[in-house]
């Protein structure tokens, strides 16, 4: 019998938070496995899940893809030319747990055809699976410059 209560939001966002760390636990296992590329995939559709409704253990995810992507991931090809259309989003000076919602809303803003370059202190391999999760198909990824210090990267709406 129920006490016809409902649940704080806080109360009924644990089971997620449970299970995002028992997913995230998952994950790093798999990517030490050796499994990097399946486990950057799972973490990012979860960071994409949990997103919304439970935000720690989104972030739980986001820094385990951020970990397991030291290892060999997809295959990223470079080029070497920038259009002078192309607006430029340095992140460098921005917060890390900003970063990623400033480059998505970026990515929504963009118009068919168009496309901005990233500029990173780091590898955005993470964001590239979070990309792969959430618009697979649908945004173009061009490494223009691939560190190790700055990182450029294309990234464009078909």
């Amino acid at each position: 019998m129920t006490s016809g209560v409902a649940p704080t939001p806080e109360a009924a966002a644990e089971p997620l938070e449970r299970l995002g760390r028992l997913l995230d636990r998952a994950v790093r296992l798999l990517g030490d496995a050796g499994e990097a590329d399946a486990a950057c995939r799972l973490a990012a559709e979860a960071w994409w899940l949990l997103r919304e409704s439970a935000p720690a253990a989104a972030r739980r995810v986001n820094a385990t893809l951020h970990y397991l992507t030291v290892h060999p991931g997809p295959d990223q090809t470079k080029g070497d030319d920038v259009s002078t259309t192309d607006t430029t989003l340095d992140v460098r000076a921005k917060p890390p747990a900003r970063r990623h919602e400033l480059i998505f809303d970026t990515f929504h803003a963009l118009e068919p055809g168009a496309a901005f370059v990233l500029v990173n202190d780091h590898d955005p391999k993470p964001l590239w699976y979070q990309f792969e999760a959430e618009h697979a198909g649908a945004y173009t990824w061009e490494y223009l410059e691939q560190g190790p210090e700055v990182w450029r990267v294309r990234i464009g709406r078909p």
